[in-house]
């Protein structure tokens, strides 16, 4: 669709187009307007308000316009509009499957790694996901987050000097009014043990609009400002948004992308990579790929994990390590997120480990003498604090090691 038609089909002018403010004023929320401007029959618009009433709707004009309906399997397609596939129930979907409420000290914030707390700012976003992990709270008219929340969080956090990496989430914390979030950020900036501010948005994919001049200017103040983004088809990567990864990477802004594995929108090698080298290209770092999660109402996106080990296979060796990103499975019940990558150790002794590499080929590498590293100056009292695994690994007659 260019951009005469989009004027058409939204009878609005170039500039109201271009003005993120008017693309959240006019976003689809309901079947009856998705009908009224796509040519979408009554048989279609009767299965999308079933699931909507359930899982509610919201798109922006501009992520609309990048549907194929001619397409059931446009990746925009199967992930803004509703499916009446997501109403089918299993034992075991959770409505919180990252336990992200259990390991909440104080609402609002999850602390489940000893570093860095996840701080929900807003529960808005513009565009609702199909694929959502917390389609039990977004655009939830009882799940209101107010500053109060807010600066209980950012209390916590001045309270524990382990954290250092705050990462701002939602909802999407690039919808929150910037007076706002400038006070949450440069509060978090004041607090001297915080090293690093993330925020997590989907508003380079889904509302390029919104990276206008006065928001970087806003912005850049807190530099480094980190940003990780959400892309999932190289479809979404259309010239607007790299307009938009354009202006936040020429202001200093790192950037990061975290992709969701889904059936049937890049649940291939090909588009995998495709959609890797393009970010890539734009400036934006693969960090993470994600497998699907056991959240209520997206069992039909869910692929099994050998599918996401073939895409790795076809990725680490056959393209440079930059567009690699880290497979991980956030594990059920709180776990956090478990690296899966395809074993490359074939066997190890003292004397050798035996390696395969990207094209099956069988390697022994020769191991050294080795001893103690005797420049480690970790101390007894760093070394009782040891958990999981390290804790094992540790030199200590208590595991009968």
């Amino acid at each position: 669709m260019n951009l005469a038609e989009k004027l058409e089909v939204w009878n609005c002018s170039k500039e109201e187009w271009k003005d993120w403010h008017w693309q959240l004023e006019n976003r689809i929320t309901t079947a009856d307007e998705l009908q009224q401007r796509f040519d979408i029959n009554n048989q279609q618009t009767e299965k999308i308000k079933e699931a909507a009433n359930i899982f509610p709707m919201s798109i922006t004009p501009y992520y609309a316009s990048l549907i194929d309906f001619n397409d059931e399997f446009c990746p925009i397609r199967l992930q803004a509009i509703p499916q009446k596939v997501e109403l089918e129930e299993f034992d075991y979907e959770m409505d919180d499957p990252l336990h992200e409420e259990e390991d909440s000290p104080v609402p609002g914030l999850t602390h489940r790694y000893p570093d860095r707390v996840l701080l929900m700012v807003t529960n808005q976003c513009s565009v609702f996901c199909r694929h959502c992990t917390r389609k039990r709270k977004v655009g939830d008219s009882n799940s209101q987050i107010d500053f109060n929340q807010i600066q209980a969080g950012i209390e916590y956090i001045e309270e524990n000097p382990q954290v250092r990496d705050v990462l701002l989430s939602g909802g999407d914390p690039l919808l929150l009014d910037l007076d706002k979030l400038e006070k949450i950020i440069a509060r978090l900036k004041e607090i001297s043990h915080v090293e690093i501010v993330r925020l997590g948005s989907r508003v380079p994919v889904v509302l390029p609009q919104r990276i206008n001049d006065e928001l970087i200017s806003r912005l850049k103040k807190y530099s480094p400002l980190w940003i990780n983004t959400h892309f999932n088809h190289s479809k979404e990567l259309t010239s607007r948004a790299k307009k938009a990864l354009s202006k936040l990477a020429d202001n200093g802004f790192p950037l990061g992308n975290q992709t969701v594995l889904l059936r049937n929108i890049n649940d291939s090698p090909a588009i995998m990579k495709s959609l890797m080298h393009r970010l890539v290209e734009n400036r934006v770092s693969p960090y993470y790929l994600y497998q699907c999660d056991l959240s209520r109402g997206i069992e039909h996106f869910r692929t099994p994990i050998s599918a996401g080990m073939e895409i790795m296979e076809s990725l680490i060796g056959h393209t440079s390590g930059l567009a690699v990103p880290r497979y991980v499975v956030d594990a059920p019940g709180g776990g956090g997120k478990i690296p899966v990558t395809p074993n490359y150790v074939v066997s190890s002794s003292k004397q050798k480990t035996v390696l395969r590499n990207y094209e099956g080929d069988i390697v022994a590498y020769r191991e050294p003498e080795y001893k103690e590293n005797k420049s480690d100056i970790a101390t007894e009292k760093e070394k009782k604090k040891a958990v999981g695994v390290k804790k094992l690994l540790e030199d200590n007659d208590q595991y009968g090691l």
